[in-house]
């Protein structure tokens, strides 16, 4: 499905940013991973702080050409009531926003001038609406759905497809440890998502722009 193309995944050291990478190794792809720390260093893992433009910059000039981009980077906080002075505003904002801005700043203008590519973002199930004392979580989400129906309008008739998933909870150790009476086995598995994501970024997803996809598992 994505054998010959290059990715490049950001959020690559997270439960979903490691099952992205390695569904698209099994669909033959060559994939460059980027976090902000890594257990090890290799050849395709590059530390990078998504949130620095000029780091960002930095880190694709040393990459080279590329397929696509799948900006798995992102988080998730519960935050305060709507009207309070909610600490996390500015947190969820700078994870899930700017350092989607910051690496479309860079890869859309590589991919354009490729004339073929594919980008995949991650926005969320539970951010269609709002959600109470989820304000800013939500808003930070709806915002990158936004930025996605945007960019793709911009840029199908150049060749590039943009389009993002919605998943709700993802089955992660993390969200294990945070939510210990609830049901797993009704959330997401990280590697059914990155099925979904692999797909999108594929070239039987051509023809599927500004789409947000739903993948809800059982929830």
């Amino acid at each position: 499905m994505l054998q010959g193309k290059t990715f490049v995944v950001t959020g690559a050291n997270g439960a979903l940013g490691r099952a992205v990478c390695s569904v698209a190794r099994q669909h033959g792809a060559l994939v460059h991973e980027l976090d902000i720390a890594f257990d090890e260093v290799t050849d395709q893992r590059h530390v990078v702080d998504l949130t620095a433009p000029e780091a960002v910059a930095g880190c694709f000039d040393a990459m080279g050409d590329f397929d696509g981009v799948f900006n798995i980077a992102g988080g998730f906080a519960m935050g305060a009531a709507a009207w309070s002075d909610d600490a996390d505003w500015d947190f969820l904002f700078r994870i899930n926003v700017t350092t989607l801005r910051n690496v479309l700043s860079i890869a859309v203008p590589r991919l354009l001038a490729r004339t073929r590519g594919s980008i995949v973002n991650i926005g969320a199930y539970g951010a269609l609406q709002g959600q109470a004392d989820m304000s800013a979580y939500c808003a930070s989400k709806s915002t990158v759905m936004r930025i996605t129906e945007s960019l793709a309008n911009e840029v199908r008739g150049q060749g590039i497809n943009v389009n993002a998933v919605l998943p709700t909870v993802i089955d992660t150790p993390a969200n294990r440890a945070g939510m210990p009476d609830a049901d797993p086995s009704l959330w997401v598995d990280p590697e059914d998502l990155a099925n979904v994501i692999c797909f999108l970024g594929s070239d039987a997803a051509r023809a599927v722009h500004g789409a947000l996809v739903p993948v809800r598992g059982l929830s």
